[in-house]
């Protein structure tokens, strides 16, 4: 029985040197991923670039499957064999050469269907090069095949654009006692606040001085995939980095503040997934509630 396989690629970032070929015809606008050729005789009949989105790669851990979720830059290409090409590549074929040139760039593969000969194949490529983690889905259909398709994504994390303001804060802490920061940055596993979270700290002084009876906790949460003492550290050391900015930078009264860190106790999503390992790195205000 066929697997019912999505159109679906990852990213890669070296596959065989072939000379592009721009007949019968590219899509107006496309082009080759920069450093992955195509395979010889096709031309990209679809083209899409997405500045941010996501994409479920299929992996294998522990004999079984399972999806990851990578965000960042995503490409979805389909090419299209030539007419006139008289192709006799396979879909094995396809998959080996995308596999061969991750491998000898430093590459791994991290999924491949099926085990034998099929029509339809399919497979999960992970590379890092130039500076850019490189994930990238391939899936074959027919025999020879007469199209494949290639999903690329650049991970990345996505720039913040949108903070929530002070007003926005008030109301939730209205509602729900709590709010969480948006915009509050650090570096992976450092405490030390990033110059891109001032618009965050800006809109949480102005919450403050908005409302001078307001006291609140400043609480500090992280994934559960370092030790837990690292990460109970870690949270409490980035909530305080958070009230000193506060004190120091913006004027607020430190009896108004407290940093507390709650490490992995209190998550907003699942940690299997790096998605849910996202959501639940955070810093949050929690109303001090007063009579």
């Amino acid at each position: 029985m066929k697997r019912n396989l999505q159109p679906m690629v990852v990213a890669l970032t070296c596959v065989l040197v072939a000379p592009m070929v721009f007949g019968q015809t590219d899509q107006p606008g496309s082009r080759d991923y920069p450093g992955i050729s195509r395979m010889p005789g096709y031309y990209i009949s679809s083209y899409k670039e997405s500045q941010f989105d996501s994409f479920a790669f299929t992996t294998k851990e522990g004999g079984k499957e399972k999806k990851q979720a990578v965000e960042g830059k995503r490409y979805d290409f389909r090419y299209d064999a030539k007419k006139d090409a008289g192709l006799t590549t396979t879909s094995l074929q396809i998959l080996r050469n995308y596999q061969n040139a991750a491998r000898s760039a430093g590459g791994q593969v991290l999924y491949e269907y099926p085990d034998g000969s099929a029509d339809d194949r399919e497979t999960t490529i992970h590379l890092v090069q130039g500076g850019s983690d490189v994930w990238m889905a391939i899936v074959t259909r027919q025999h020879p095949p007469s199209a494949y398709y290639l999903t690329i994504i650049e991970k990345q994390a996505m720039q913040q654009e949108v903070a929530a303001d002070a007003n926005a804060m008030a109301h939730d802490l209205d509602e729900t006692g709590r709010v969480a920061l948006h915009g509050i940055h650090f570096d992976t596993g450092k405490s030390e606040l990033k110059p891109d979270s001032e618009p965050a700290l800006i809109e949480i002084a102005k919450l403050l001085k908005l409302n001078p009876a307001l006291k609140v906790y400043i609480v500090g949460h992280t994934d559960m995939t370092a030790d837990l003492a690292i990460n109970m550290k870690l949270s409490q050391t980035r909530a305080q980095s958070v009230v000193n900015a506060l004190v120091a930078q913006y004027g607020v009264g430190s009896s108004r503040l407290i940093a507390f860190g709650a490490g992995p106790y209190a998550p907003v999503a699942s940690n299997k997934t790096e998605e849910g390992r996202a959501k639940n790195r955070r810093v949050e205000l929690v109303e001090i509630a007063t009579n």
